[in-house]
């Protein structure tokens, strides 16, 4: 092949050019900073209001629900340790808060939990199940008055299993109302950074507390992402400085990327039914294929209740770096887990896998809008010269 082949998406996207041209005039024209009140400065805050608009309504939201900052990691620190220093501030200790997540979150979220446990929380980590699914009776056992803070993931990030989120929040909703005292608690956060592309959004409906998002997922830019607070959330900003982004994200807007971001997120609720068509059909034409050419491969979760463009293949006896490796050479980009992720094998995949030890032989596939049947075909042949040959 002469043309690599980047099927790594779930990591990060190219910047679509749609994006891009929105962009460009707010580096060196419309440069001003949005908290002045000159021409140049009411311009660059007219953009970004116009960006927030555009996002709220995607996700059936109030604009002043939309928080901007640096991505998928600073939302999810935001939500989670921002939501629990207010509560400590408003007299609750640490060691009196009980926190539920699950296992296998992304690395952004786990440290958050790593971090509270250090300062006396107590941490309970739901379990998977062996599609790579939340164990929702798991949930209903552990949930105590305490509860102060559930985050569930939306889609995971490695295998691309999608989370019965609505379900959680039911749950949650239901527990809030069985409480003898009369409280807003637990609060349900969840990391949507893998969802907005491909899935329905609609906040008004899920009742999630909290969602995290982040541009770059989505064809945006790097370095911008947005975090949803409900109507009535009280969280603590991370850093101090001015007043902007309601006080929550001290700092000047950076106007070029929350532009690009929008612009990505408008394209993305105009394509999203069509593009999952599309790359479910090429998703399950290469699971079809592999399963059947590559003896004893298996797929990481569920086939049904995952992400239109995210396969999870477990290829045995076979290292995984190894095969990226070879991958690479052949010309195409895949991964062996997170590109968070310093461990050496993915946690994610040996949180369901019952004992085998899959985290090893697994690598991870995630297609993309430039992604065609020809590119799948000629990964396929890769896969079986590689694995038949080694």
């Amino acid at each position: 092949m002469t043309k690599r082949i980047y099927l790594d998406h779930a990591a990060a996207t190219p910047l679509r050019k749609e994006a891009k041209k929105a962009m460009d005039r707010f580096w060196d024209i419309d440069f001003g900073n949005a908290g002045a009140i000159h021409t140049e400065g009411t311009i660059a805050k007219q953009a970004v209001a116009d960006s927030r608009e555009t996002i709220a309504k995607a996700l059936k939201a109030r604009p002043d629900e939309i928080i901007f900052n640096s991505g998928g990691t600073e939302s999810n620190s935001l939500a989670i340790l921002g939501f629990l220093n207010k509560l400590n501030e408003n007299g609750r200790t640490f060691k009196d808060m009980h926190l539920i997540t699950s296992v296998f979150e992304h690395p952004s979220v786990l440290e958050c939990f790593k971090h509270l446990e250090k300062k006396g929380a107590h941490v309970d980590y739901l379990k998977i199940n062996k599609d790579g699914i939340v164990d929702m009776d798991h949930l209903k056992e552990i949930l105590t008055p305490q509860t102060a803070l559930v985050s569930i993931m939306f889609v995971n990030n490695e295998i691309g299993t999608i989370q019965p989120v609505a379900e959680i929040a039911k749950i949650i909703q239901g527990f809030r109302k069985r409480k003898t005292q009369s409280t807003n608690l637990p609060v349900f956060h969840s990391d949507a950074a893998q969802a907005l592309l491909f899935l329905p959004i609609n906040t008004q409906k899920l009742n999630i507390d909290m969602m995290s998002f982040d541009a770059q997922k989505i064809y945006g830019p790097k370095g911008v992402g947005a975090l949803y607070i409900k109507k009535g959330i009280e969280i603590n900003p991370l850093i101090t400085g001015g007043s902007q982004e309601s006080g929550l994200r001290p700092g000047t807007e950076n106007t070029p990327l929350i532009v690009g971001f929008a612009k990505a997120v408008e394209l993305a609720e105009q394509e999203k039914e069509k593009e999952s068509q599309r790359l479910t059909e090429l998703r399950d034409h290469f699971i079809r294929t592999i399963l059947e050419k590559i003896p004893e491969t298996k797929l990481n979760g569920s086939l049904e209740k995952r992400l239109p463009n995210n396969v999870n293949i477990f290829f045995p006896n076979v290292n995984n770096e190894f095969l990226v490796i070879q991958l690479d050479r052949k010309g195409i980009a895949c991964s062996t887990k997170s590109a968070c992720l310093t461990e050496k094998t993915s946690y994610v995949v040996d949180s369901f896998s019952e004992g085998e030890d899959r985290g090893k032989g697994s690598v991870r596939f995630t297609f993309g809008k430039s992604t065609t049947k020809k590119n799948i075909n000629y990964l396929i042949k890769s896969l079986i010269d590689i694995t038949t040959t080694n």
